[in-house]
Parts: C-alpha cells; sequence; structure tokens
C-alpha cells in the first residue's frame, strides 16, 4: 500500500467525525484523495469495519450486521411522536422549510418542542432565514440525520411508490403525500 493511501486511511481512522475529501486532502497533501477513498472502500468491503461515505463526508463504520456485537447494554431506541416524524419528513422532502410552512403542509400547528427534540438529536438545524415578510426561520436536515438513516444524500430518501409498497402508507397519509408532492411542484413552479 502507498504512502498517500496509508496517509488518507490513517487521517480518517484518527478524526472523531466524519470528513470530507477536501478537509482530508488539507491533512495529507497533494494527491488524488477521491481514488484513495474509492480504493479504501473496496478494499474495506466485506470486513468488520467498513469505509462509507455518507452526505459527502467519509468515516470508519462497524459492519452493520457485526453492530450488535459492540453493544453492551441494550440501547432504548427514542421512540419520535407522529408530530415529530411528520415534521421531520416534511423537512427531509422539502428543506430548507419554514415554520409556517411545515404547519401548512400538516394542517396544524407544532409546539415548538417538536422542532426542539429534532434539534436535540442531530437531525435537523436552522437554515438561515427566508426573504419575506417576518423573515421566518428556516430549517434543513444536517448530516447526522444521512448517518443514522443511512442515506448517502436526500436523493436516497423513499418515494411514494416505495412507501406504499412497504405498507407504510394508509389511505389518509397516501393522501398527506399526494397533498406534500402537490405542494412540492407548485413551489418548483414559482422558482421559475
Amino acid at each position: 500500500m502507498d504512502e498517500f493511501l496509508r496517509s488518507v486511511e490513517a487521517t480518517l481512522f484518527a478524526s472523531s467525525e466524519p470528513l470530507t475529501a477536501d478537509e482530508i486532502g488539507n491533512h495529507v497533501g497533494e494527491g488524488d484523495v477521491a481514488a484513495a477513498l474509492a480504493e479504501l472502500a473496496t478494499r474495506y468491503q466485506g470486513h468488520g469495519i467498513e469505509i462509507v461515505e455518507r452526505g459527502g463526508r467519509w468515516h470508519f463504520q462497524t459492519a452493520p450486521d457485526l453492530a450488535y456485537l459492540l453493544r453492551r447494554s441494550r440501547e432504548e431506541p427514542r421512540r419520535l411522536s407522529r408530530a415529530a416524524t411528520e415534521t421531520l419528513a416534511i423537512i427531509g422532502y422539502h428543506e430548507p422549510v419554514s415554520r409556517g410552512e411545515i404547519e401548512a403542509i400538516r394542517g396544524v400547528q407544532i409546539s415548538k418542542g417538536t422542532l426542539d427534540v429534532l434539534m436535540e438529536a442531530g437531525w435537523v438545524r436552522t437554515a438561515g432565514r427566508r426573504e419575506g415578510p417576518g423573515r421566518p426561520l428556516l430549517y434543513a436536515t444536517t448530516p447526522e440525520f444521512l448517518t443514522h438513516f443511512g442515506l448517502a444524500s436526500r436523493r436516497d430518501l423513499p418515494g411514494i411508490d416505495d412507501l406504499k409498497a412497504a405498507g407504510l402508507l394508509d389511505p389518509l397519509d397516501e393522501a398527506a403525500m399526494q397533498a406534500l408532492g402537490q405542494l412540492a411542484l407548485e413551489s418548483d413552479g414559482e422558482d421559475d
């Protein structure tokens, strides 16, 4: 293994958080970081640890089929309320989105606590303010959202057909998803 490839591997291993290719390049100097990452990802494939890319950031992770071995105590999964789940979905599919837009899509007001829970989980962040009356805060997902849900990018979020096939939409949810799709089409048309 050449010295540059070893440097990229060592940088990723020593980092406490996922790194972009540019950040890795700042540590290791000149060279084809993207090619090195691709080669390392291939070399680690099928091992107990893998090198993966999530949201443009690279990191080591335990192979998903072996993660259970490392859990010493049973983690209690954090259950989100229906309001938090719906809010997270709206933000994921429509970001950046304001509180008013979230409420318009859901058809009900959301409590500040709902957004706080999502922000404390590290899945949602503020993303500036919309230009317009009142300059409302905008919300977007974070790289931690992508990592937690195993997504490389937001494009990997399931579509309505995927949700139907998984049996995750009841007739009311399906009508809501169609309304979401209609809202997305209308907002895309406004940008023209």
